[in-house]
């Protein structure tokens, strides 16, 4: 039986109300002319290739035990939603001889809550779930969060220079249609998990994304939707994406386009009750001391033996098994002694890490939008503002209007920054949003040195050459993290299924055949 464990002080209760989202309405207004405008102007296999052991090793009971008091049975690099999972997993199979280090000084990895008072949030990170993402609200029930629907009533507002444009979207965005159909329909041919499988594999990944799009014959408006929803969904234009990865992605959301890009029904439909850094702040106080923050592994020594030596900044770390549940780029800043084989370092090497975004989070006294009729959404369709939301509290008692802007469009000091967003939500909503209670901004590409890329936009050609490496152990290492799920690679999803994965793998070397050197 398993302890039952106290909420963390600052938790949010599951009880916290909601409120219902508001039936959306069609209008007869359209996008086109507007858009028109602005396009004219400019599951791995679990089995694990274990090291040999000796078999002094195999008979030990769990956990540290003789002359190898010292040595852990597993150690997670990174806290989390992966690496978090992985050892929640290990501790309710009964292995408590493990650790969790963390780089930063707090858990959460890519997810993140600005503290609004009053126990209110607004994530700066990963927040959304939509349908088939199953691993991680059952995640959230165990651990008693509750969700709610992203508001989306109302009308979504257009901008170009002094041209305004509203229309209800109904919980769409991005472009639908023929092009998304196709693309939806090629999208079952590709494994989410490893898209360099699919049968023509070799053909769609000499294209980009926006090699593709180029011969539909889409129209200004389409082409304008195709690449705002490219770059919110996997941080760089279609230009900079494999074609082959974006039917991966597309095919982890059921192979429908639809259902990757909108709101309603769709991978943005859901929030989390407390924000999405609540799991993993959760799921440390349950682990207690077994999270260690502030301890970035700078050196991994004998991943190919039976000890494996973790130098981080706290001291040494000895385990007979290492997950690495975090960003393939982020190995790069880890010395690994021996060096990795040639394939495994060269996908460290080559992995992009050049889609960091930055969010901002307007806070008013009332979603004061929602009065007139409007969404919460901003569409401008030049400057730094790529797409705004309404990401207020369930009860609505405050008003958050969050974006996602562009890199290097905005000054660097928030406070400086903050006027410049302020001032589009006025000509979208009035004058109203030209003084916000608090402002929140965060570049996750300068934030820490462990962040670097929100999302990973791969290019063409990386999956046919490299993908084969991602999966497979190495010595006693264990590959784990969002880009190494077997769907929804890349979102909080498929971090927590990472996590259940690795901590299988983990579990299943411990307890392997003994196999004489």
């Amino acid at each position: 039986m398993f302890k039952r464990i106290k909420r963390p002080p600052d938790a949010i209760e599951a009880g916290s109300p909601r409120k219902p989202l508001p039936e959306s309405g069609a209008v007869a207004i359209t996008r086109r002319q507007i858009l028109g405008i602005a396009a004219a102007a400019g599951a791995a296999s679990l089995a694990v290739a274990a090291t040999p052991r000796s078999a002094a090793a195999a008979q030990r009971p769990a956990g540290p035990a003789g002359a190898d008091r010292d040595v852990l049975d597993v150690a997670i690099i990174g806290a989390g939603l992966a690496g978090l999972t992985a050892a929640r997993d290990l501790k309710r199979a009964g292995c408590q001889s493990f650790v969790v280090l963390e780089a930063r000084n707090r858990v959460g990895g890519r997810t993140y809550n600005h503290d609004l008072g009053n126990k209110v949030v607004s994530e700066a990170g990963g927040q959304w779930i939509g349908p088939g993402q199953t691993a991680i609200a059952d995640l959230a029930r165990e651990l008693g969060v509750e969700t709610f629907g992203t508001y989306y009533a109302g009308k979504t507002v257009f901008l170009a220079g002094d041209i305004r444009v509203t229309q209800d979207l109904e919980g769409g965005v991005g472009a639908q249609g023929l092009v998304a159909a196709k693309l939806s329909e090629m999208a079952r041919g590709v494994p989410s998990g490893a898209p360099w499988k699919a049968a023509k594999a070799a053909e769609l990944d000499k294209l980009s994304l926006g090699d593709w799009l180029a011969r539909q014959g889409l129209s200004n408006e389409e082409k304008f939707s195709f690449s705002m929803a490219a770059t919110l969904s996997l941080g760089a234009p279609p230009a900079q994406i494999g074609l082959l990865h974006y039917l991966s992605v597309i095919n982890s959301a059921d192979s429908s386009y639809d259902r990757l890009e909108k709101i309603k029904d769709g991978a943005q439909e859901t929030r989390f009750v407390g924000g999405s850094q609540i799991l993993s702040t959760r799921m440390a106080h349950e682990l207690g001391d077994k999270v260690r923050l502030s301890s970035p592994v700078r050196r991994i020594v004998g991943w190919d033996r039976d000890i494996v030596e973790l130098h981080t900044d706290q001291g040494v770390v000895r385990a007979r098994h290492v997950i690495a549940a975090l960003n393939p780029a982020l190995c790069q800043q880890v010395v690994f002694d021996p060096p990795l084989p040639a394939g495994r370092a060269q996908l460290h090497r080559a992995w992009p890490a050049h889609a960091p975004m930055r969010k901002t989070a307007h806070v008013y006294a009332r979603p004061f939008w929602r009065e007139k009729g409007f969404s919460g959404q901003v569409v401008p369709l030049d400057g730094p503002l790529i797409w705004s939301v309404d990401n207020s509290p369930p009860d609505g008692s405050v008003g958050v209007i969050s974006a996602f802007v562009k890199p290097g469009y905005l000054p660097a000091d928030p406070k400086a920054a903050e006027p410049i967003v302020s001032a589009i939500y006025a000509k979208a909503f009035g004058d109203q949003a030209l003084k916000p209670t608090q402002y929140h901004d965060l570049d996750w590409g300068k934030v820490d040195p462990w962040s670097m890329s929100c999302i990973n936009p791969m290019p063409a050609g990386f999956w046919t050459k490299l993908g084969q490496h991602l999966h497979p152990p190495l010595g006693r290492m264990i590959w784990s993290g969002t880009e190494t799920a077997d769907i929804w690679a890349g979102a909080m999803d498929g971090a927590v299924r990472s996590g259940h994965r690795a901590a299988l793998q983990a579990l299943g070397a411990l307890h392997s055949p003994v196999t004489e050197a």
